[in-house]
């Protein structure tokens, strides 16, 4: 796995630097939210969704200017989604990635409004021209990161996870929960880069399917480590399902029986990836690496 750590640590830099370039702080009246909206995208992460749209993209010879743009309004979604989340209405969480969530360093009205600003930023970077020449791609791509966040994928998803306290949920229920929370998310990291390559349809189904059972995967690897690892390891409270008496992968399968789950959808990510050969090599190596994680 040292080659996908340095793949990772190599994306995380550049697409740290591309959030630098495009969310620069100011000094202008609305200092406040630009900070907070900062602090969010710049608090660090595994970078795996631009990883994934950054190495799905590399699959079909994008420019890498093109993916990095894409990776980092991905970034902006994913960071807007964990700064609503954390609120007192949502999650009510105190801490992420090891400091303290947005509305906690700054106010829960200040962390609604950067919430608000990186979700609309992702959708003016997809739009913009440096994104791609031609802009049936770019709206594309609008359209697909449309329909991963909305009703229909992560905010429909979060929707379920709240009701789910008061309700028994089953199986079935759960996996889509997360396939619509989590897996939307994923899907669209993993088809942007059939989108900007502007692949065949068979390219787009493969990365597709990937992304689904990368998806949950990561989901099923999240709830064991809610009940084995700690807030000091994981950077964020834990055991909070348990608590609220909520179904998840691991109460409905126990332990093992989800440990089975999550490696035998990794290994069904990867061999989705076959008409790739080795350049999805590194694609692979990130489904078990999902799986494999300890935070």
């Amino acid at each position: 796995m040292k080659r996908l750590e340095a793949a990772l640590a190599e994306t995380a830099t550049a697409v740290n630097q591309m959030l630098d370039n495009l969310l620069p702080a100011v000094t202008s009246a609305e200092r406040r939210v630009v900070d907070a909206m900062r602090y969010s995208v710049m608090g660090g992460g595994k970078r795996i969704r631009p990883f994934l749209v950054r190495h799905s993209a590399k699959l079909f010879d994008v420019a890498d200017a093109h993916a990095l743009r894409v990776a980092a309004a991905i970034e902006m979604l994913h960071c807007y989604s964990l700064v609503h989340d954390d609120l007192p209405a949502m999650d009510d969480a105190d801490l992420r990635r090891g400091r303290p969530s947005v509305h906690r360093q700054f106010d829960e009205a200040t962390a609604i409004l950067a919430g608000d600003g990186l979700l609309t930023m992702a959708f003016e970077v997809l739009a913009h021209p440096d994104t791609h020449a031609n802009p049936l791609v770019r709206s594309e791509l609008v359209l697909a990161l449309a329909r991963a966040g909305g009703g229909a994928g992560m905010v429909g998803g979060q929707m379920i996870d709240l009701e789910a306290e008061n309700a028994q949920l089953d199986l079935p229920a759960i996996t889509r929960l997360q396939a619509l929370k989590t897996g939307a998310i994923f899907e669209f990291s993993c088809i942007a880069g059939p989108i900007l390559g502007q692949a065949p349809a068979e390219a787009h189904a493969a990365l597709r399917d990937y992304a689904r059972a990368l998806g949950l995967a990561f989901q099923i690897a999240d709830d064991l480590l809610d009940i084995e690892s700690s807030e000091a390891v994981t950077g964020k409270p834990v055991g909070r399902d348990q608590v609220a008496g909520k179904a998840t992968f691991v109460s409905l399968l126990g332990v093992e029986g989800a440990r089975k789950r999550a490696q035998d959808l990794a290994e069904h990510a990867a061999d989705r990836l076959a008409q790739f050969s080795n350049r999805a090599d590194l694609l692979c190596d990130m489904a078990q690496f999902v799986v494999d994680r300890r935070s």
